[in-house]
């Protein structure tokens, strides 16, 4: 089943440990590149995070942002380091008998002094189980996300397809007509410049031009890479490279019959073989 690339997710959460958003974002990419914005308190997420990444996605750039608010009691109880209210006490002491005219801090000061007044110790692990399991609610939201535009770039794609059918049955019954019009006329320009031409010699030589010209063989290759697309949509497997090449395999038929046109009508088919190949191309781009 083709997925996408290109595709985004948001989930949220709000209870007694605070809130939670979590946005998921994927643009294509010819690797899997994870970039993860994680907030101080829920840095140890990372490896997890990164890992369930990647077993769910297989191409793509992916930027994965948490946002985290705690709850206002989340932090726990305040402690008063009394360590450091006695050194803080010892230096005021200090700096009193050096400048006795100085002022004295008011209480705000002193609570605000860095280190003097700590939150109490809280479990981490709620918090960063409540993470996880909100990415993993974003992650399946992206993958949905990714395989409802993969399916509808496939039906695209497959359209196309269709039409590059209609296509080479179009130039193998105009074939026929081609070279027998190329006889003709060359037949008529030899029969200009000479009377006396051997009638085995020139079949020869019309034989020769006829296979020059035919093109069966590079209709044949391209009716097979159009049902090798078809089947590659239809992995359950990331198939964007190999459908890729098929591309370049189809331009290169296309590009032959061009080079084999004998008249308008066929070098017209070329280029509209060709105009299909780049649509089909340019929405390859963004399949996993």
């Amino acid at each position: 089943m083709a997925k996408s690339m290109t595709a985004f997710s948001r989930v949220e959460r709000r209870d007694g440990l605070g809130e939670l958003v979590w946005e998921l974002r994927s643009v294509n990419h010819r690797y899997l590149e994870l970039f993860v914005r994680l907030p101080e308190d829920l840095r140890a997420l990372e490896p997890a995070v990164r890992e369930r990444a990647r077993a769910s996605l297989g191409r793509g750039k992916v930027e994965c942002l948490l946002r985290y608010r705690p709850a206002p009691d989340a932090g726990g109880e305040l402690q008063l380091s009394t360590g450091q209210l006695e050194q803080l006490a010892d230096l005021m002491e200090k700096v009193a008998a050096r400048l006795p005219r100085a002022r004295q801090p008011d209480l705000l000061q002193l609570l605000n002094w860095p280190g003097l007044v700590q939150s109490g110790e809280t479990d981490p692990g709620p918090l960063q189980q409540a993470a996880l399991a909100l990415f993993d609610q974003a992650l399946d939201g992206l993958v949905a996300t990714r395989e409802r535009e993969g399916a509808r770039l496939a039906e695209l794609v497959l359209d196309r397809c269709g039409q590059l059918d209609a296509l080479v049955e179009k130039a193998r019954r105009r074939m026929p007509l081609v070279i027998d019009n190329v006889r003709q006329r060359l037949r008529a320009r030899l029969e200009e410049v000479s009377r006396d031409l051997d009638p085995e010699r020139l079949e020869q030589e019309m034989a020769l031009l006829a296979q020059r010209l035919d093109v069966d063989e590079e209709m044949d290759r391209l009716a097979t890479h159009l049902d090798e697309v078809r089947r590659v949509l239809k992995l359950e497997q990331p198939v964007g490279r190999r459908l890729d090449f098929l591309m370049q395999e189809l331009n290169r038929e296309a590009n032959t019959l061009g080079s084999k046109s004998a008249d308008a009508g066929t070098s017209a088919i070329s280029v509209e073989m060709k105009v299909l190949i780049e649509q089909m191309r340019e929405q390859i781009q963004n399949i996993e």
